[in-house]
């Protein structure tokens, strides 16, 4: 392949690309690639994968529904991250004792 026409395709999508950042679908390759695998990448690297035949830019649908998984995963892990976290109170010997006495200080 001429290098000239390579680079033209790929300055062409990537013009045609709305948004910074895009969704594509990866395509099968001979290399192992596994087809339908969605990814968020610039849309520098998205053109370019599209040229060399490696993914697809992804539909409308399949853009939201991707996003939102997304969205949701990281949901998910923020909740299990707020969950993991100890809350420690340091009180002095005095105050342990009046929580003991029943909330009569000395």
């Amino acid at each position: 392949m001429d290098l000239r026409v390579f680079y033209q395709k790929i300055r062409q999508i990537e013009a045609a690309l709305a948004e910074e950042d895009v969704v594509v679908i990866s395509l099968e390759t001979p290399e192992g690639g596994k087809a339908g695998v969605p990814s968020e990448v610039r849309k520098a690297v998205a053109a370019k994968t599209i040229v060399e035949g490696r993914a697809r830019l992804a539909t409308a649908e399949e853009t939201r529904e991707f996003r939102e998984r997304t969205a949701e995963a990281v949901r998910v892990a923020e909740k299990l991250a707020a969950a993991g976290k100890v809350q420690v109170t340091v009180i002095s010997d005095a105050d342990l004792r009046a929580l003991k006495s029943g909330g009569k200080k000395a």
